[in-house]
């Protein structure tokens, strides 16, 4: 279950898009065509030539498949499909890309049988997995997480990939609707009275009968878009450098203020991966918990994932906001 939620990450610098000069021209797709080849510097400073605009491109995380998507890019190859569709129908595909396998272990001969003109990547994937890609097509690495800095990264991967496929107009539209959402979603809670509220969010998993609590802290993702909204983040554990994730138990939840708001969120079609409904129900400690006992505990929507880009932080500020309001 923890692979599949995520895989550990190697810390570094935010990519770094490099777009070659050159005229280009309205394409009837509303991509831009190059008249240039187009070189780009990607995460740990691989760079990338690319004769033109990519249009048959592979992803190999889910989080720069939505960014793909969210740019209008149709991913002739995706991995794990059917996890994407699960963990990510905030920002759904809209064709039926080619399972070219796990997220972790990518198969090389799918990959080489669609013939992209362009890979994109993460550092999550391993350095053998990309060397072996390389044999296949251009690959386009891009920063997996950066605790120090979340919504950089996010928007920096997105103008990243657009320049790639020739999609920049609508990479500012996106991060410019990401910021809007997020001015949008902290006035609802500055108006609602909630502006500094403590909130704690979470994922969990049972493994042999036991449920592993995961905290966002402020480092997280989800932790910085929460802080951006005006709420405060309980978690007092430390998170890791990459993804700004800790881990407890249910007793560590015990740590956190009376007051504070619990949110989570799960999947319907993977029990073991939402514990808080299910194997916590008849939890001693779970339901000592006094914002368990106020109701203050919030599953918001399957769909949305939480290592996800500017479209599914949109989605769960919509959702946190509704959550919040709604008592």
């Amino acid at each position: 279950m923890r692979r599949h939620l995520l895989t550990a990450a190697a810390a570094g610098a935010a990519a770094l898009a490099l777009a070659a000069c050159g005229t280009t021209e309205p394409a009837a797709d509303g991509a831009e065509k190059s008249a240039e080849p187009i070189t780009l510097t990607g995460a740990n400073g691989t760079e990338v030539e690319l004769d033109g605009p990519a249009t048959k491109v592979v992803a190999t995380e889910w989080n720069v498949v939505e960014s793909l998507v969210s740019l209008g890019v149709e991913p002739v190859g995706v991995a794990d499909v059917k996890g994407y569709r699960t963990w990510d129908s905030a920002v759904p595909l809209k064709n039926e890309p080619k399972d070219i396998g796990t997220r972790g272990e990518p198969s090389m001969d799918t990959i080489a049988a669609l013939s992209p003109d362009l890979v994109v990547a993460t550092t999550d994937l391993s350095a053998a997995a990309l060397k072996q890609l390389r044999e296949i097509a251009p690959v386009l690495e891009v920063e997996s997480a950066d605790a120090a800095d979340q919504l950089g990264l996010i928007k920096g991967n997105i103008d990243l990939i657009a320049e790639a496929t020739g999609t920049t107009e609508q990479a500012e539209k996106v991060n410019e609707s990401f910021d809007a959402k997020l001015a949008e979603g902290k006035k609802a809670l500055a108006d609602a009275g909630l502006d500094g509220t403590p909130i704690a969010f979470a994922d969990g998993y049972v493994t042999s009968g036991q449920v592993s609590v995961r905290p966002y802290t402020s480092g997280s993702l989800i932790g910085t878009v929460n802080e951006e909204l005006g709420l405060e983040n309980a978690w007092t554990v430390e998170g890791d450098e990459s993804y700004g994730l800790g881990a407890t138990d249910v007793e560590g939840l015990t740590e956190l203020p009376d007051d504070v708001r619990f949110a989570y969120i799960g999947s319907d079609e993977e029990e073991s991966a939402t514990p808080f409904a299910g194997a916590l129900a008849n939890n001693s400690v779970w339901k000592s918990l006094p914002f368990v006992k106020n109701g203050d505990v919030h599953r918001l929507p399957d769909g949305i994932w939480m290592f996800g880009g500017p479209g599914s932080m949109e989605a769960y500020v919509d959702a946190v906001v509704d959550a919040l309001t709604a008592k």
